[in-house]
Parts: C-alpha cells; sequence; structure tokens
C-alpha cells in the first residue's frame, strides 16, 4: 500500500487534561474526535454500573469506526466530512467539511483517541500518539470550570462525573498508555509534534 500523502497525531488524555487547547497552539489542522460520540437513542450506549443513566466516559459510548474512516480520508485524500455533536442534547446537529489544506500533518484529539491507536498504525497513518496527564485536582478544576461555562449537563451531573473521573485519572490515564500513547506534559507533546511536522517536511532543492 502506497504510503499516505498526510499522517495523524493522536492526542488524547482524561477530559479536562488541556488536549483542545494544545491542539489550538499547534497551529496544525485539528480533528476533534469528541464529536463522533454515539447519540442518546443509540441502543449500543452502555450503562452506568449503577443504572442510572449512560456511560458517556466508556469507549462504548463513541463510535470509533466511523472516527478511523474520517481520519484515513484525512490521510488519503486531504478533506472528509465530520459530525457536529452537542454535547448538552447529546446528539448530532449537523455535519462540516475538514480540509488539510495541503497539510501532510493534523492532530485528531479526544479522550478515547487512544482507542484507535493500533487502527492508525496498522494502516500506516500514524505519526505520535500522546496522553496528556497532569494533576487530578487542576484536570478536575479545568473540567468543571469548561463544562459549566459550555452548560453540558447540570451541575449535579458534572459534579458527581468530575469526582468520579479525579478518583480514576491514573487509572485512565494507564489504561490509554498501554493502548500505545504516550504519556507526557504539555511541553513534551508539542516537541514531539513538532518533530513529527520536521519528519513529513519535503527535503530542500540541492542549491
Amino acid at each position: 500500500m502506497p504510503a499516505a500523502p498526510a499522517r495523524v497525531v493522536l492526542l488524547t488524555g482524561p477530559s479536562g487534561s488541556g488536549k483542545s487547547s494544545l491542539a489550538a497552539r499547534t497551529g496544525l489542522p485539528v480533528l476533534h474526535l469528541d464529536d463522533f460520540y454515539r447519540e442518546h437513542d443509540d441502543p449500543a450506549l452502555p450503562t452506568l454500573p449503577d443504572g442510572t443513566g449512560t456511560d458517556w466516559d466508556s469507549p462504548g459510548s463513541w463510535d470509533a469506526e466511523a472516527a478511523l474512516a474520517a481520519i484515513t480520508d484525512l490521510c488519503r485524500t486531504g478533506r472528509t466530512s465530520v459530525p457536529v455533536y452537542d454535547i448538552a442534547t447529546s446528539s448530532r446537529v449537523g455535519e462540516e467539511a475538514l480540509d488539510l489544506c495541503g497539510e501532510r500533518l493534523f492532530v485528531a484529539e479526544g479522550i478515547f483517541a487512544a482507542d484507535i491507536v493500533r487502527g492508525c498504525r496498522s494502516a500506516g497513518l500514524l505519526a505520535d500518539a500522546l496522553c496528556l496527564r497532569g494533576r487530578p485536582s487542576t484536570t478536575f478544576r479545568r473540567r468543571l470550570l469548561r463544562d459549566l461555562r459550555e452548560g453540558r449537563k447540570s451541575v449535579s451531573v458534572l459534579v458527581r462525573r468530575g469526582w468520579r473521573l479525579m478518583r480514576d485519572e491514573r487509572t485512565i490515564v494507564a489504561r490509554q498508555s498501554a493502548l500505545g500513547a504516550h504519556p507526557c506534559g504539555g511541553d513534551e507533546a508539542l516537541v514531539r509534534i513538532a518533530a513529527a511536522g520536521a519528519v513529513r517536511r519535503p527535503a530542500a532543492a540541492p542549491a
């Protein structure tokens, strides 16, 4: 199989770890993988252990096949159509075009990005896979402020979820690392992404 014109850096980490902000800082095109969440009426959605609702932090709440297909399109053709997802209503509210505009590297960020490391690697599409990690208390605060600002769910739901994720954060990072994402802080992630971009640059013509 010929090499793809573009490759992807998969950027994962716990919810609130700063993935979206770091992806924006790279200046590269960004595919937001959280837009591939399943809709609220999808029968494949997993439930919480206590049966009180959907477990949106389970990989089963996310459409990995659709996400991998979009990444494949971007790497092979430079463009794709992606869903627009509204977390407050747990539904897709449209779709939009994403075009790499000639870039040979892009970032795909989301809390389940590690689940497609193997698929991207086996297809020859992977430039790097990174897992942002930090202090669980910092992640909790950042996540809660973001979710309240965006009105993602009710306050009680956000606080309960936040405490659960803070307790589980080290386990989450360990799982993502086991799936092939390198655990690191933001500064190291930026260095590795820059290095991946340098590898993809065409060699300069001889003088």
